[in-house]
């Protein structure tokens, strides 16, 4: 089945147009869902909307309503949401180059991919695209979606667009709410010298193939043993923390880790001498905010 876009409009740049469509660029079909069913007959379980005096009702009966105080409703149609509309509507207008580290991460969201929509659109796209290239830098600009209008940040991204919506000031709450509870205290040098070294040997290229959902899998085989009739003993509880020296933990930790590290260091020159030498893998290039 292709892709449905998200929303479509035209990218504007100044006097410069082109038709576009925004896909989203994450996927959330691999997650586990359950459903709701009876426990004795196992039945789906219906949830029927219900009035609280009439009882159920049709779902051609149902309208929107905003409540503007308690118990008091506007009812909206679909018709009047349809009514506002903002140039932001059907348009994604380009209204200024920010460096990229001028936005607080706390601020990106969701991400999208933008592209051509259709043969016609690909020469101003393209023209577009490079331009904003050369300028190295991340453009902002507006659209209505899912009944909100939202800042987008936009980027180049091999032939097309990668655009993220930025969440408004009212979403972002004020991390000083909660980091002034941390006392002001400089903590031992040596302590963060050591932690210091474990980060060093910890380091590594990000691969996301590496990091899979564990917790996910873990459904699916209970799942799947679930359906063989097999009882599933439930895990041990995992230990409560142990009061612990830091230093010492600390220097336990240096010595693990670089243990590991020097094991799988060993292995690796055992098998390459065991074996001709092949040409270095090359690196992925940095995926930003992926």
């Amino acid at each position: 089945m292709a892709t449905r876009p998200t929303w479509q409009g035209y990218l504007r740049l100044s006097l410069v147009s082109c038709p576009v469509a925004l896909y989203t660029g994450t996927s959330r079909t691999s997650e586990v869902h359950f459903n709701m069913l009876h426990k004795t007959t196992h039945n789906r379980i219906r949830m029927v909307p219900t009035d609280p005096e009439t009882g159920p009702v049709e779902r051609a009966d149902i309208v929107k309503g905003y409540e503007v105080e308690k118990g008091r409703y506007v009812v909206v149609t679909d018709e009047d949401i349809q009514s506002v509309r903002l140039e932001t509507t059907r348009t994604l207008d380009i209204e200024r180059f920010v460096d990229e580290h001028e936005i607080d991460r706390l601020y990106w969201n969701d991400p999208y991919f933008l592209t051509p929509d259709g043969e016609m659109a690909v020469e101003a796209f393209t023209v577009i695209r490079e331009a904003m290239e050369k300028a190295g830098r991340v453009a902002l600009g507006r659209l209505v979606m899912h009944q909100r209008e939202r800042l987008m940040a936009l980027e180049p991204r091999e032939r097309g667009i990668l655009a993220y919506s930025i969440r408004s000031n009212r979403e972002v709450r004020d991390p000083d709410e909660l980091f002034d509870r941390i006392p002001d205290e400089k903590p031992n040098p040596q302590m963060v010298d050591i932690a210091t070294r474990i980060i060093d040997q910890l380091e590594g290229p990000f691969d996301p193939s590496q990091f899979t959902d564990r917790y996910e899998e873990a459904l699916r085989q209970l799942i799947k043993e679930k359906e063989k009739g097999h009882t599933v003993a439930a895990p041990a509880e995992p230990k409560e923390a142990e009061v612990v020296d830091l230093m010492e933990a600390l220097k336990r930790s240096l010595g693990q880790t670089g243990g590991e590290r020097r094991k799988a260091s060993a292995r690796g020159k055992a098998s390459s001498s065991a074996a001709p030498k092949k040409a270095a893998a090359r690196r992925p290039p940095s995926k930003k905010r992926a």
